[in-house]
């Protein structure tokens, strides 16, 4: 398995697509439920499989990620090549930009000396998806990157 299996939840959300994935590979209902009972690997690699073509769906058209934690933010944006970033530091423990306030505080508070704004770039690995699962593996959450291009006008790449 190359990234990781879809929740329950995910999986219930993915009925359709799911029947569509077993329909393309000729097996009926009444087979699956006969794969479940006598080949539960079977099923599970199937399980695997599904996930690792919704996975490969959805990695392909990320184009930023935000991760942040109470003091720091990350922001990325993805090309094929290449990875920036977009880092925030606060050197304010009193602040924590996850809550509402905080987030507040750092947009009023841009040009205080607590703020520290930074870039990078690195370049992709051979597999761009995985380098992308590895980030929300940590906690990245995939984002349409507004505030990616907000900071991006205001630093220097």
């Amino acid at each position: 398995m190359k990234y990781e299996r879809l929740t329950q939840e995910q999986l219930k959300e993915m009925h359709q697509e799911f029947i569509n994935f077993l329909a393309s590979q000729s097996i009926t209902n009444e087979e699956w439920e006969e794969i479940k009972t006598n080949k539960p690997q079977v099923a599970e690699d199937e399980l695997d499989v599904f996930s690792d073509l919704v996975w490969e769906g959805v990695l392909n058209n990320v184009n930023y990620l935000e991760h942040f934690s109470p003091q720091q933010l990350f922001l990325f944006e993805f090309t094929d090549q290449h990875i920036d970033l977009i880092g925030i530091k606060i050197e304010n423990e009193a602040v924590d930009i996850n809550t509402k306030q905080g987030f507040q505080w750092l947009r009023d508070s841009l040009l205080n000396e607590d703020v520290h704004i930074y870039t990078s770039r690195k370049a992709l690995s051979e597999d761009r998806n995985k380098d992308i699962f590895a980030l929300i593996k940590q906690g990245a959450h995939i984002t349409k990157g507004k505030l990616y291009q907000y900071f991006s006008g205001m630093v220097e790449k």
